[in-house]
């Protein structure tokens, strides 16, 4: 009996072994799979010598960091596979990509592929597709991009593509980014009617015709070295080519015609007749005719006036009317009315949660430019408290934040009139593309424009002790650069008047860890969001959480930096494109530091917003001989006390 009962027991824990074994096993089967797809997909790949550390016996993913070089990952998935400037060239195995279930971004820019276009359509989970600076040639068929309904960015440029712009782009609902310049594309531009906010640019093809309805808006750069015509570009003029069938009917008709002439003229010499009168009268008209068509064809063509933005709102989007008056808050600066604020010629700036915002230039002694916001959220009090606080708005004066300079107060709608800042925003530098001369930003700039950042911050404070989010929505596309690279601050102090489900779904604030675990924000919120805008200027990353809706995951890119340093200091963590560097490693450290202790999860322990400040003012553009060599990653890594689990990753896509 007790052999029976030791066997029995031993037969108990070889199943349970078993069992486990089988269920790890069954856990561990997708990566394989994975592993095994992207592998194969390797191996169809030229020039492959930099993706050697890709090894089935070392995990693609830990967590949020990954093994592999150029993947991306998410709680242990693969979402992001990112091979640039690795001089590839092959086969792009598309059938192997497709088992990556959670492929979001694909990027092989800046390689050597040529031939067609791969059928990426077969990755329909995809959001983010990135082909450009290679060789590859070819039409690239009608429906490449059918079923592709999540994606928002296709990146083609600088390749060799032939034939005509597939139709089916027009239908992905979600497109915000369509580059597919520089190549050789033929035909007319089709109409993209489903998108909002589409930027495209087909600059340098052989595309010809007129520009279709819903792109008339974009940039006359984005249609240049083709042979297009209408708005934004100059208007079309009538067409000059005629099938060949009607060259022989109008051939046809001048020679009858003329047989009539010379038959009448022969009648008339034999009757010895002079009707001087008819033939003056009939030129006459002809005359009177022509100049009448002439006439209206001028007129008509006078319609293709410049955009404006009654034209790029009021009148496309059924806005309302525009009757009413605009208010200023400054009472020292030039004014204008309100129809001829919409009138102006006027170009689109961008679009975001609160809605568009246009650049506006006005002809009222002399030429002045605006920036024009259009809010359509903004009904969180009344009349009397909206006029009050943005009267408050109005006596604001500092050098680093943008002057609002007057409002126009709708039921519906109000718009937001300010200065012009000409050099675009700190996210366009950060994450727009450049021309391959065009460097990026140096050190000395990025800090001098952390340290404007922190000034006018400090500014918003003191005006608004009152308000627990002074800023409220803090981040490098609401930073402005003017012609000296100072920065200023857009979008500030508009909590009061935003609808609160609106404001948390899309302001800044609404993203930080506060607000994700507990339902709150506090006034070091806006040192957080400070502490992301220190990151992301070093490390030219953008900050993926902003991206999505509603309560945002916290922040990857902090988490992305304390892993880093966590392992081991590195200057893989700072931006490549950030030159000016020498001998100012140890001020960029301790800006780095900065950044994370405004980052901190927990708000007791993360720093006010003046001891952050009093640090950033007391960087240097340069080291002292002995100051990078005795702060090092031990001592920026001492002062937080973050785990792996501190930061959750989401996917970002590049802007």
């Amino acid at each position: 009996m007790p052999c029976r009962r030791r066997t029995t027991a031993l037969l108990l824990a070889a199943q349970v072994f078993f069992s486990i074994s089988l269920t790890v096993s069954s856990q561990e089967n997708p990566n394989d799979e994975e592993a095994l797809a992207l592998l194969k997909f390797k191996s169809s790949l030229n020039n492959a010598t930099q993706l050697d550390n890709w090894d089935k016996s070392i995990p693609m993913c830990n967590g949020n960091s990954s093994n592999w070089k150029g993947l991306f990952c998410s709680n242990g998935e693969l979402i992001m596979l990112q091979l640039e400037d690795l001089g590839l060239s092959g086969k792009i195995d598309v059938g192997s990509l497709a088992k990556l279930s959670n492929l979001r971004q694909f990027s092989v820019a800046n390689n050597q592929f040529s031939g067609n276009m791969p059928d990426v359509k077969k990755l329909n989970g995809l959001r983010a597709l990135y082909l450009t600076n290679n060789k590859f040639t070819g039409d690239i068929p009608d429906d490449a991009f059918t079923g592709l309904n999540g994606i928002r960015r296709v990146i083609i440029a600088n390749n060799e593509f032939t034939g005509k712009i597939p139709r089916s782009l027009t239908n992905l609902p979600k497109l915000v980014d369509l580059q597919m310049q520089n190549n050789e594309f033929v035909g007319d531009i089709p109409d993209f009617p489903n998108q909002v906010d589409l930027k495209v640019n087909f600059a340098n093809n052989k595309l010809d015709g007129e520009i279709p309805p819903h792109l008339r808006t974009q940039y006359p750069t984005s249609f240049q070295g083709n042979n297009l015509c209408g708005p934004p570009l100059e208007a079309c003029k009538p067409s000059k080519k005629f099938p060949k069938l009607a060259i022989i009917i109008i051939i046809t008709i001048i020679a009858a015609v003329a047989f009539l002439v010379i038959a009448l003229a022969y009648f008339i010499i034999l009757h010895r007749r002079k009707p001087s009168n008819y033939k003056k009268s009939t030129i006459s008209n002809l005359q009177r005719s022509d100049k009448k068509k002439e006439a209206q064809y001028n007129n008509n063509n006078n319609n293709y006036n410049d955009n404006n933005i009654k034209k790029l709102y009021y009148k496309k989007n059924g806005g309302e009317a525009a009757g009413g008056i605009l208010h200023f808050v400054r009472k020292e600066r030039q004014k204008f009315e309100l129809e001829d604020l919409l009138r102006a010629s006027a170009e689109v700036l961008g679009s975001g949660g609160f809605g568009s915002t246009y650049k506006a230039e006005l002809l009222i002694g002399g030429s002045i430019c605006m920036a024009v916001k259009r809010f359509r959220e903004m009904n969180n009090v009344g009349k009397e408290e909206f006029f009050q606080h943005m009267r408050r708005l109005g006596k604001l004066t500092h050098p680093n934040l943008v002057p609002i300079v007057a409002f126009y107060y709708g039921k519906e709608e109000k718009l937001l009139v300010s200065d012009f800042v000409q050099f675009g925003s700190l996210a366009s530098h950060l994450h727009g593309k450049r021309s391959p001369n065009q460097p990026g930003l140096d050190w000395p700039t990025r800090l001098k424009i952390i340290k404007g950042v922190a000034k006018g911050l400090d500014y918003l404070y003191k005006e608004f002790p009152d308000l627990i989010l002074p800023h409220g929505h803090l981040k490098s596309s609401n930073v402005l650069l003017d012609n000296k690279c100072e920065p200023v601050l857009s979008d500030y102090a508009l909590l009061p008047v935003i609808n609160k489900d609106h404001a948390q779904q899309f302001m800044v604030a609404y993203k930080s860890p506060e607000f994700t675990r507990d339902d709150r924000v506090t006034q070091k919120t806006d040192v957080w969001s400070l502490g992301i805008l220190i990151l992301e200027l070093l490390t030219g990353h953008f900050p993926a959480n902003y991206l999505k809706q509603g309560k945002g995951a916290n922040a990857d890119l902090a988490s992305w930096v304390n892993s880093v340093v966590r392992e081991e200091w590195t200057g893989e963590v700072f931006d490549k494109e950030m030159n000016g560097t020498k001998n100012r490693e140890g001020q960029m450290l301790k800006l780095l530091k900065i950044g994370m202790c405004c980052c901190e999860l927990n708000v007791e322990k993360r720093w006010d917003l003046r001891e952050a400040i009093e640090k950033i003012e007391e960087l240097k553009e340069k080291d002292s001989e002995e100051e990078f060599s005795s702060y090092g990653s031990e001592d920026i890594y001492s002062s937080r006390a973050m785990t792996d689990d501190d930061f959750s990753f989401s996917v970002v896509e590049k802007v």
